[in-house]
């Protein structure tokens, strides 16, 4: 008989634990929980901002000089000399030009000349007179000598005049050889040099503009000079053109309208072309900043004040035509809000509509909300500085 041959169990234990190992494993598997969640995003919210404001429409201009004189001479001549620097300040009465006046003052001494000798002509005629009246009254004369006498005072007498005004002239003539500021202000350049030949009234020689105060020009719409009249009429508001209403101003170069003024033109008639009506406010300028063409941008009062709802712009998006921004809602949910806007004041948008007093609105970190109903963990900051960092925030570090 042969003998049995032996069976290795070792393989098949070991692969029997291997298949029991893998069930185990499958079975944990199949028992285990939910991944982790992801915690809401951060955005930081300001309470909507409820108080009264007074509105202003906002207008684009020109600051212009109250004065502003071109300065011509007054008699021909050779420039003899320019007694200014081109860009400074003058005052009234200051010498900007002299004319060649050697002429004038020959024709002044020679008019003064002829006064006097009508002078003496008017005097002789005057001791004839005398005379005569004499002579009449011993009627040793005719009496049509003392008319004759009469007659030749009469006309010395008007000669005499006739000779001062001359020299009256002749005088104004030599003084207007220097010519001088008309006003305070600044000189611009002199557009002649020496040497030159200049006549009256032709001849442009330099301006000057006045510097304090200055106008502001600009120019409103038809239809908001119709709304200015019926706040008028209801009494909300005092006329621009009696009252002076208040107007601020800004430059350029500047944030907001720092500067203040009033009211002190509006034009009788509106420009049929452009449908626009001029105004202007008067601004001081002790500091010299404003210049003469300098761009401006202008606030006008435009209402009484009035209680509004205001937000800050960062809070605001753009669905194509449409605003809308995100409050918080039940369970810090991010909800949409389409809302309508109006101007702006003191840094904030006004809301004329789809909010509420108490609503708190997203304005940093929109972008961390990828639709309507996302939780999110609100961080409150200040409306007015949104930037500002979050209370919790701030102290989330600490231990």
């Amino acid at each position: 008989m042969k003998a049995n041959t032996a069976i290795p169990v070792w393989p098949a234990l070991a692969n029997a634990g291997l298949l029991m190992l893998l069930g185990l494993a499958l079975a944990g598997c199949s028992h285990s929980g939910p991944p982790p969640q992801m915690p809401p995003p951060q955005v930081s919210v300001a309470t909507v901002v409820q108080k009264d404001v007074t509105l202003w429409d906002e207008f684009t201009g020109r600051i212009e000089a109250v004065d502003k004189v071109e300065v011509r001479p007054r008699v021909a001549g050779y420039l003899d000399k320019v007694n200014f620097e081109e860009g400074r300040q003058v005052k009234k009465g200051d010498l900007l030009f002299q004319i060649d006046d050697r002429e004038y003052r020959a024709a002044h001494s020679r008019a003064a000349a002829e006064v006097e000798r009508a002078r003496s002509r008017a005097a002789l005629a005057q001791r004839q007179l005398e005379r005569s009246r004499q002579l009449v009254a011993n009627k040793l004369v005719a009496r049509n000598d003392v008319d004759l006498r009469e007659d030749e005072l009469a006309q010395a007498l008007a000669d005499v005049k006739a000779t001062q005004a001359a020299a009256e002239q002749a005088r104004l003539n030599l003084e207007f050889t220097r010519v001088t500021a008309p006003i305070d202000g600044r000189v611009g350049k002199a557009l002649v040099t020496p040497g030159n030949l200049v006549a009256p009234g032709s001849s442009l020689l330099t301006t000057v503009v006045s510097l304090d105060p200055v106008y502001v020009s600009f120019e409103g719409d038809e239809n908001t000079y119709l709304r200015y009249q019926g706040l008028e009429r209801a009494g909300e508001l005092p006329s621009a053109r009696e009252a002076g209403n208040p107007v601020r101003m800004g430059l350029a170069d500047e944030e907001g309208f720092p500067h203040t003024g009033s009211m002190n033109f509006i034009d009788n008639e509106l420009d049929a072309g452009t449908g626009t009506i001029r105004a202007r406010a008067v601004f001081s300028n002790k500091e010299g900043r404003f210049t003469p063409g300098l761009f401006a941008r202008v606030q006008l009062l435009g209402s009484g004040a009035q209680s509004a709802l205001l937000i800050n712009d960062r809070a605001v998006l753009t669905d194509q035509d449409r605003k809308f921004v995100y409050v918080i809602g039940p369970e810090n949910k991010a909800l949409r809000r389409d809302v309508k806007l109006g101007a702006q004041v003191d840094g904030l948008r006004i809301v004329t509509d789809g909010l509420a007093a108490n609503d708190r609105v997203v304005v940093n970190g929109v972008q961390k909300v990828f639709f309507p109903g996302m939780p999110v963990d609100p961080q409150p900051v200040p409306m007015e500085k949104p930037e500002q960092a979050p209370a919790v925030a701030a102290v989330a570090g600490g231990p």
